[in-house]
């Protein structure tokens, strides 16, 4: 197992194709300061490029917290333009996370507040263990979710079910976040990052030109009217119809053996 670090505050490990971006800033509890923004945003620009990581787990080297949030003691000393040259920066580290080709796994346990809860928002499938509390609060010190959370949430668990848990600020354990659909696998304490590894694996040994093009037709397919979302599908069938991990995935089907993926 590699591993790489952008910056302080962020870990990349290597477990074969399945790539871990760590959250390693645990005197803060993850809190993310505009260095670590920077290093977040920088880390997904490296995984992005890397025809060899095929799916993305995002966890937390601390043992009480995914992440709280933005770092509000950092905030606290901010001029008003302090805050303003910071926001591109901040937006960065959730905007390289959401856009990141491949599909994305979250390991949460303990507090995932604000915009610790929009980084894992910002993956495919977020895995939390019992001991994982979630929730927007910014309303609650005079802001608003803004690395995603108004339009991530919503997408998940409808406007009105987003509307109550934004307006309300409130926290939500474990057991009502799987019921609610904010988390989507809910598992023993401690277990989180080891059930989000095995599910990233399982989904790695699948055909990478396939995850990526899948991941594609999900995310550009929302909000369109059926027609049109079916087209951004036959796009991507499209891809991956002629692609060499296609006839690779075909022939090792017909002779019954495990396939060999090109990735291209």
């Amino acid at each position: 197992m590699s591993e790489e670090r952008f910056g302080e505050f962020v870990l990349v490990r290597r477990h074969g194709y399945v790539a871990e971006l760590v959250l390693d800033r645990p005197k803060a509890m993850n809190a993310v300061s505009t260095d670590m923004a920077r290093s977040i945003a920088g880390a997904c620009a490296a995984l992005a490029a890397d025809r060899d990581a095929r799916v993305v787990v995002l966890t937390s080297s601390h043992e009480r917290a995914f992440c709280v949030g933005a770092d509000l003691k950092e905030r606290n000393s901010f001029t008003d333009a302090d805050l303003m040259r910071q926001r591109p920066v901040a937006r960065g580290a959730y905007t390289g996370v959401l856009e990141l080709p491949m599909p994305t796994v979250a390991a949460v346990h303990g507090f995932a507040l604000g915009g610790g809860f929009e980084l894992a928002l910002s993956c495919d499938v977020i895995v939390a263990d019992r001991t994982a509390l979630v929730g927007l609060p910014e309303v609650s010190v005079g802001v608003v979710p803004g690395g995603g959370g108004t339009q991530l949430l919503p997408r998940r668990v409808g406007a009105a079910r987003a509307a109550e848990l934004i307006f309300t600020a409130r926290r939500v354990e474990a057991a009502e976040a799987h019921e609610l659909g904010l988390v989507d696998q809910l598992v023993d304490e401690g277990q989180d990052r080891t059930e989000a590894l095995a599910l990233a694996a399982r989904m790695a040994a699948n055909s990478p030109i396939g995850l990526r093009a899948a991941k594609r037709s999900l995310r550009l397919g929302q909000g369109l009217d059926l027609r049109a979302a079916l087209d951004v599908e036959d796009a991507a069938w499209r891809t991956t119809a002629f692609s060499a991990d296609r006839a690779e995935g075909v022939a090792a089907f017909n002779e019954k053996r495990t396939p060999n993926w090109p990735g291209e």
